[in-house]
This record gives C-alpha cells, structure tokens and sequence, in this order.
C-alpha cells in the first residue's frame, strides 16, 4: 500500500518537474503541444492495437481455446491507455511500451508465467481471471494452486421455500430434532 502511495506521489513529482525542464528549454506552447500530440498518436495507435489484440481473442474463443494472452494484453492496452492521456512525458513513454507489440507480448506472457494471474472457467463456458496478491509479495506463494472446491448450480426463491423447517413432529418422534 505504501509503494502505491510512493508512486502516486513521486511519479507526478517527477513528471512536473521534466515538464517545467522541457518548458524552459523549448517553450510552454510547444511542450503543451508535445503533450497533446503524444495523447493523439497515442489513442489512434491504442485503437488499433485494441481491436487486432480483440480479434486474436476471438479467433483463440472460436477454435476452443482460452485467450489469457489477449486477455492480459487488453489490460496492458487499457493501462497504456491511461498512461497516454495522463499528461507527461514519462507517462507517455511507459504508455507506448505498452502499446508496442514488441514489448507488449513478452510482457503479458511474464504476467501470466509468474502467476500474478489465474485462469478459471470450464469446457463451454467464459473464462475468468483472479488477481493473486499475497502478503509476502513473492511469486511464488501467489502462483500456489488452490485446492477448495467448486461447486456450480442455480438457485430461486421457489425451492427455497420448500425448504422451510418443520414445525410438526420428526418422522423418529422426536419433537427436538429439526432442522
């Protein structure tokens, strides 16, 4: 929680300062343009990329297989989306790392080897992903199977009803055993 905090706090710090650098060497107009610009490009290539990365998933769905890589590259997609329309030059540069394919991919794959994210679901069904976040912070104890059980059904409020303790007598006579 603390690193969050840090982050929140010293990225904006950091991207202020290279703003106000960037500013007194080429001019506020032309770093305000700079910014817009890096926001622009950005959202035209983050459409792009969303939409080849959502037809690979459909693709991976229509021949019965689990698309955790396009999935994962979405969620990278959407941050990077985030980073480019955050004003900044440090957040532009993360975004566009992971906006670009190159990075993109072998990132997603690292995210889903080191167990950060588990895939769940069943023959015929969507998929669904879990977040691990463990106390000890390592890997290794975040990417540790989990063993319960699952147990699948429905439920209405008219069966509920017919599941009502008794309020006579138990079959065996006796008045205390109820349910």
């Amino acid at each position: 929680m603390r690193f969050l905090l840090l982050i929140f706090i010293i990225i904006p710090l950091m991207e202020m300062l290279l703003l106000f650098e960037v500013a007194g060497t080429i001019g506020g107009f032309s770093t305000l343009v700079m910014v817009v610009l890096t926001a622009v490009i950005g959202v035209q290539i983050l459409k792009r990329q969303g939409l080849s990365t959502l037809s690979r998933a459909n693709q991976r769905l229509q021949s019965g297989e689990l698309p955790a890589q396009e999935i994962v590259e979405g969620m990278l997609l959407a941050g990077a989306g985030a980073l480019l329309l955050t004003p900044g030059f440090i957040t532009d540069c993360l975004g566009f790392i992971f906006l670009t394919d190159l990075l993109r991919r072998p990132i997603a794959r690292r995210v889903i080897r080191s167990g950060a994210v588990k895939a769940m679901g069943s023959k015929g069904n969507s998929a669904g992903f879990q977040f691990w976040s463990s106390s000890s912070g390592s890997p290794s104890h975040a990417s540790q199977p989990d063993h319960g059980n699952v147990y699948e059904g429905e439920f209405s409020e008219d069966e509920f009803s017919q599941i009502a303790p008794r309020d006579s007598k138990s079959p065996s006579g006796d008045e205390n055993s109820r349910l």
